[in-house]
């Protein structure tokens, strides 16, 4: 039988992950979750990052009136199957889905802090947990590795000791780091390191509540509210990052490196291969590459469909039948437990060649499970 398997699935750490798990000279500045005046606070480096509305980190199991609201908290926003290795299995067992890959919640949140060895800190302590909870589901869960991309070196090692221990993916951050983008010859160590392995980058959403990085500043400071916000945020991030890897011509110093764009849906995918090649055409004499855009997006990068996406099959023709895959988002507040039903029903009208191919079998080989 064809696999099914949740390429955007994520846990909930626990709130003492990282007391528990940072090496000792760390432990006094974990990140953690603190109340101050019957506010939950979640402090990272010191800073408090988010308070008041912290069980919307997760909530995807609660009524979404209630989820901001007042007199919930973290844990009121983690199902047992978020953290508890055991309980995603039964999860997993009652959606008919073979694995889920797992990205993090809070450590894909900014580290507000110049301290690099305090953020390396903090990457290595997620990953140690993680590891433990992928050796508590064997060959149900694909863990995404967590690195520091602000310290090249050490980014660079933590990824190699991932990759040795199990891990099959990476998350990269949408978004420029100290200036820089992620396809910048700087971090060529990092995208060396996941084409050898054939480990996908994973371009995912970060979570942005307010700052010059959210997408589309100027509108989100008119509070436009939470269809506007969590509807444009992930493409206004991942179009401009799939996009600069193209133009940077990431793929031309690294042909076999794969990239998975997450949590943003696939129908731009096309809009946007059409959107370069058009304007290649005008600008070739001044931004030659050897291929058209699409030809870098159709080798290169891969796309995780929303469950109730309806162009899934335009993109399966124009973007490549390998190319496509689905994702849940589970447990956060903008995702559905009925995710599995509704990808189900978005494919039924495709061929079983296809069907497969969009809940699994592209997974199983992009990510070489």
């Amino acid at each position: 039988m064809p696999q099914v398997i949740d390429c955007d699935s994520h846990v909930m750490e626990p709130a003492d992950l990282w007391r528990r798990y940072l090496e000792p000279e760390f432990r006094d500045r974990a990140i953690r979750i603190e109340r101050r005046d019957g506010v939950e606070h979640l402090v990272i480096g010191e800073v408090s990052v988010l308070s008041g509305v912290l069980a919307g980190l997760g909530g995807a199991h609660l009524p979404r009136e209630t989820v901001f609201g007042p007199g919930l908290g973290y844990a009121d926003g983690c199902e047992p199957a978020s953290w508890d290795p055991a309980a995603r299995i039964e999860l997993l067992d009652s959606w008919r889905v073979d694995r889920g890959v797992l990205f993090p919640t809070i450590g894909i949140l900014p580290f507000p802090t110049d301290d690099a060895a305090l953020c390396n800190a903090y990457c290595r302590a997620y990953n140690r947990w993680q590891r433990e909870f992928f050796e508590d589901a064997p060959g149900r869960v694909v863990p995404i590795a967590l690195v520091n991309w602000r310290d090249v070196d050490e980014a660079a090692r933590e990824l190699e000791a991932c990759l040795k221990a199990g891990f099959r993916g990476l998350f990269v951050p949408p978004e420029t780091i100290d200036g820089r983008r992620p396809s910048d010859p700087r971090f060529d160590p990092i995208w060396r390191l996941c084409e050898e392995a054939g480990a996908p980058g994973c371009l995912h959403v970060i979570v942005r509540f307010g700052g010059q990085f959210s997408p589309f500043l100027a509108w989100q400071e008119t509070k436009p509210g939470p269809v506007f916000t969590f509807g444009l945020g992930a493409t206004g991030q991942l179009i401009p990052a799939v996009a600069a890897m193209v133009v940077d011509r990431l793929f031309d110093r690294f042909p076999r490196l794969k990239i998975v764009s997450v949590e943003a849906g696939c129908g731009w995918a096309a809009y946007l291969m059409d959107r370069l090649d058009e304007k290649h055409d005008v600008f070739r004499a001044i931004s030659p590459m050897p291929m058209k855009p699409s030809d870098y997006i159709r080798r290169n990068c891969w796309f995780v469909a929303e469950p109730g996406e309806r162009t899934i099959g335009a993109m399966l023709d124009l973007v490549g039948e390998d190319r496509i895959l689905w994702g849940s988002d589970y447990p956060h507040v903008d995702s559905t437990l009925a995710a599995p039903d509704l990808i189900r029903a978005s494919v039924a009208g495709l061929s079983p060649g296809r069907q497969a191919a969009v809940l699994g079998e592209n997974a199983r080989k992009v990510f070489g499970v």
